[in-house]
C-alpha cells in the first residue's frame, strides 16, 4: 500500500471516530454532486416567520415558504468552480452565497470549503480562514462540507510546520484546525453536537 493511501486511511479512521462523515470523490464535479444531493435531502434550516406553524391564508402561506429557502455558502472558490456551483444552485432553486455572510445569520444550510491540509494523526482539517466570509461559512452553517485533496494529507502537524509558518506571516492570518462536528458538554457532562457550529462535518477526499 502506498504511503498516501495509508495516510488517507488513517485520516478517515480518526475523522470518523469524532463523528465526521468521510467520502471519496474523483473530481470537483463529483464534489458538487455530493454537496447538492446533501442539500436537496435536508430540510431548510432558515428561521421561519412567527406564526408559520398555524393554519394560514394562501398568501400568508406563500410568505412562509419564502423563509424556507435553502442556502449554500461557498466563499473563496476559484472563479470557474464558483460559476458552475452558482448555476447548479439556481437550477435546483438553492440560494448561492459567496459573500456578506454576516447578513445571513438566520440560517445557512451548508458551508462549502476547501482545506489546505489534513492531519492523519487526529483526523483534523487545516483551513486558511483569513477571509471572514469563509470563516463564517465554517461556523454558521448547519452542515459543513469540506474538500480535502488526498495529496495534502500529512502524518502529523510537524509536517506542515513550514506551510503554517508562511501563512502566519501574512497580516490578519487566521488558520483553523477543525476536528469533527461542533460539540460541547454542559455541567452535567451531556454531549451535544452542533451547539457552537455545524451539526455535521462532511469531508470529501479528492483524488488528485
Amino acid at each position: 500500500m502506498k504511503q498516501r493511501d495509508r495516510l488517507c486511511e488513517q485520516f478517515t479512521r480518526k475523522a470518523e471516530a469524532v463523528s465526521a462523515v468521510v467520502a471519496t470523490v474523483n473530481s470537483q464535479d463529483q464534489a458538487l454532486d455530493y454537496l447538492l444531493t446533501l442539500c436537496d435531502a435536508k430540510e431548510a434550516c432558515r428561521i421561519q416567520v412567527s406564526g408559520c406553524e398555524l393554519p394560514l391564508s394562501e398568501g400568508a402561506g406563500a410568505l412562509c415558504e419564502t423563509k424556507r429557502e435553502k442556502i449554500i455558502a461557498a466563499p473563496g472558490l476559484e472563479p470557474a468552480l464558483k460559476d458552475t456551483l452558482a448555476k447548479r444552485c439556481a437550477e435546483q432553486h438553492f440560494f448561492f452565497l459567496d459573500r456578506e455572510m454576516r447578513e445571513h445569520g438566520a440560517g445557512v444550510d451548508i458551508g462549502f470549503t476547501f482545506a489546505q491540509a489534513g492531519i492523519a494523526e487526529t483526523g483534523t482539517l487545516v483551513i486558511d480562514s483569513s477571509n471572514e466570509d469563509l470563516r463564517l461559512a465554517t461556523m454558521l452553517s448547519e452542515y459543513h462540507v469540506c474538500v480535502l485533496p488526498k495529496s495534502q494529507v500529512v502524518a502529523d502537524s510537524y509536517d506542515i510546520e513550514g506551510q503554517l509558518s508562511r501563512q502566519m506571516q501574512q497580516p490578519g492570518n487566521y488558520t483553523a484546525f477543525i476536528t469533527g462536528a461542533s460539540r460541547t458538554a454542559d455541567i452535567e457532562r451531556v454531549l451535544a453536537l452542533g451547539v457552537h457550529g455545524p451539526l455535521e462535518l462532511h469531508i470529501l477526499l479528492l483524488e488528485d
